[in-house]
């Protein structure tokens, strides 16, 4: 039998479909991993699993075609690699149907995935969900630095990372995908990889990153248990009531009802969560929830606990694949942002139970997680004060594992202390002149109640709480936690403007004077977070100039909310001098979903308008500390060295800044 031929895939050459299919096969595994790093993060990570597999095994035209026709210019082969010819066009076809994934016709829900997300095709998973092996920070946050950029940017950053190909390269590739601007997709996808420190092509190889690893975990049992007998009842009417009848005579679960956790179901069992009994933060290398005793009265009562976990067990029926709230079988469901549902696949820890102001609570954690449940204490766990809210905490830490908020009432919500915490305090965080206060923690870590800040309308006073932790871990320090309505409070710091010809700083806590004046002016701006499963919520004064006409200093600053669930949020102030602590500043520019002001967005620049105290109309603009020059375009054009300007300008008419940094490249105004 003739083989077919195998010519070299140069320039305007064919190549055979074996060459094809040899590349294909040798390399799937470099294939599927590149082709999950550049679908969009809106995807699930199952769903990206699969969706990746399904593209290149896709790669490959009918089983008629005999022959490919290559791009015009040739690739050059990565670096150190020696690939099979026809891999850059099998790589050509996976990157450009990766690609249209996040493309979507202007009349589709925003909230719902691209039409061709939900296309089904093989490979389908029935019963289980898959996912990479989880990495450690360094990997989350580049994965969460991807999910913020465009597609031609994560296209333009695993070729050049995972594929190592030279700029030309790259630039070749993105042309024939249709990028319009492969220059600006390089260089955006170069900031990713300067911000992850030289590791970037070390990470991209990770278990994060690797969708032919991966672990399983089965979906929502006791759910699909229900749809199989619900099909099941309704598969003849002829035996729809022996069946009704026979449910009803053995005990089985109606579906109306709370659904019972027996004993011996594994982790759903009471008899099973894990409960600590003695203090062990002191002896882990983990300081985090996973750390945490179990504490309160009622970490015994089993039934209590089987109400809790039947309310979990019921939560992502509740609240469905998208939502936040919820009602069923008297129960209330919340989750914050980003937080699976489901229950959880192994047996929780149990962090407290016991009865708070009236009300019986539970609190689990189960790794990822943490549930409260609440009920009457005197009821039957289904009347209308009956609640169930999770929220993720992965990766929480010494601060953010400092405390969960344990109930709320009229008089203010009570807060559960983590064990290393020694000295609590509260002081209002509008008013840095004045000293924190005592707060009052009972034996079980529960402190008084502590006034919520206000969620809307007037901002009169922000408390907060401040924490001192134990002197038996290394990171002694005090550190500021608010509430914004979620289970955990969110972290506050603060970041000091640049010094001269000195490093960047780092985020520090938001305990000294400077931190503490600076978050006054700020404070009442967080109650616009409320709701959104923020994590941390950091401060940075990139930026400081003397205003003209005796208008004294002003200092811009880049406030970043950062969600447990990778997304941020930043706006942009303009702190001008005042005259009382708390003044409100003025906020110059806002963008939702960008990598801005943090780690994998190092620069920034905005622009603002303001009136001197002689009347006059001025644009002012500021960079942060690698800006060399900023450049004004409309109602004022010009171009100013350094990282501020101050000019003269209409009252009237749009001013656009641009920024040059010192390596050349350009950056627009944040919110642009």
């Amino acid at each position: 039998m003739p083989t077919r031929s195998r010519p070299s895939p140069t320039a305007g050459e064919r190549i055979d479909l074996d060459l094809a299919e040899a590349a294909l096969v040798e390399r799937y595994a470099r294939l599927v991993r590149l082709t999950y790093l550049v679908l969009p993060t809106s995807l699930t990570r199952h769903r990206r699993v699969l969706t990746a597999h399904g593209i290149v095994q896709r790669a490959l035209p009918g089983t008629g075609t005999r022959l490919l026709r290559p791009a015009p210019r040739r690739v050059p082969a990565p670096r150190g690699a020696h690939e099979r010819p026809g891999y850059a066009w099998v790589r050509e076809q996976v990157l450009r149907e990766a690609l249209r994934h996040e493309r979507r016709p202007s009349w589709w829900p925003h909230r719902l995935p691209p039409p061709r997300a939900l296309r089904p095709g093989l490979p389908t998973v029935i019963g289980l969900r898959l996912f990479p092996r989880a990495g450690g920070t360094e990997e989350v946050a580049l994965d969460q630095a991807l999910g913020q950029a465009d597609g031609a940017t994560r296209a333009a950053f695993v070729l050049a990372t995972l594929d190592e190909l030279p700029s030309e390269g790259v630039d070749d590739v993105l042309v024939r995908l249709g990028v319009p601007d492969p220059a600006r997709a390089r260089e955006r996808a170069a900031r990713l990889a300067d911000a992850a420190r030289g590791a970037a092509e070390t990470l991209v190889r990770s278990d994060e990153f690797d969708p032919s690893s991966v672990r399983t975990r089965p979906t929502d049992l006791l759910r699909r248990r229900h749809r199989v007998r619900l099909g099941l009842l309704a598969g003849t009417a002829a035996v729809v009531t022996g069946t009704v009848l026979g449910l009803v005579g053995s005990g089985a679960t109606p579906l109306t009802g709370p659904a019972p956790v027996p004993h011996g179901s594994g982790a759903l069992d009471p008899e099973r969560v894990v409960a600590r009994t003695r203090t062990a933060w002191d002896d882990t290398s983990r300081v985090d929830f996973t750390a945490w005793p179990t504490r309160g009265a009622r970490a015994k009562d089993t039934e209590l606990l089987a109400k809790a976990l039947n309310a979990w067990a019921r939560a992502g029926g509740a609240l469905g694949e998208d939502g936040r709230t919820g009602r069923a079988a008297g129960i209330a469901f919340a989750r914050t942002p980003g937080t699976p549902a489901g229950a959880p696949t192994g047996s929780p820890k149990l962090l407290f139970a016991g009865d708070v102001e009236g009300d019986a609570v539970v609190l689990f954690h189960d790794g990822d997680r943490v549930a409260r449940y609440t009920e009457p204490a005197a009821g039957n766990g289904a009347g209308n004060g009956t609640a169930f809210e999770v929220a993720r905490v992965d990766d929480a830490d010494v601060t953010t594992a400092a405390a969960l908020v344990l109930h709320r009432s009229k008089a203010g919500a009570r807060w559960l202390t983590a064990p290393w915490i020694d000295e609590s305090a509260t002081r209002d965080l509008l008013r840095p002149d004045t000293p924190a206060r005592a707060l009052g923690v009972s034996k079980d870590g529960i402190t008084s109640p502590l006034p919520e800040p206000p969620a809307g309308g007037g901002c009169g006073s922000w408390p907060v709480a401040q924490f001192r932790s134990s002197a038996r871990i290394v990171e002694k320090h005090s550190f500021l936690l608010t509430d914004l309505g979620a289970l955990s409070p969110v972290h506050l710091t603060y970041t000091p403007p640049p010094g001269a010809g000195a490093p960047a700083r780092q985020p520090r806590e938001a305990t000294g004077s400077e931190a503490l004046v600076t978050w006054a002016r700020l404070g009442c701006r967080l109650a616009g977070l409320r709701g959104q499963g923020v994590r941390a919520v950091n401060t940075w004064d990139f930026a400081a100039q003397r205003l003209p006409e005796g208008g004294g200093e002003a200092v811009w600053a880049c406030t970043r909310a950062d969600t447990w669930a990778g997304r941020g949020e930043v706006f942009l102030s303009l702190r001008t001098p005042a005259a009382r602590p708390a003044a409100p500043v003025d906020v110059v520019a806002r963008a939702a979903d960008t990598a801005a002001c943090s780690r994998f967005g190092q620069h920034v620049v905005a622009g603002a308008r303001w009136k001197s105290p002689r009347g006059h109309w001025y644009a002012l603009g500021a960079g942060s500390r690698r800006v060399s020059a900023l450049t004004t375009s409309g109602a004022v054009s010009g171009t100013h060295a350094g990282t501020t300007f101050a000019v003269r300008a209409p009252e009237d008419g749009a001013v656009r800044v641009r920024a040059r940094l010192e390596n050349g490249e350009s950056l627009d105004e944040v919110g642009r």
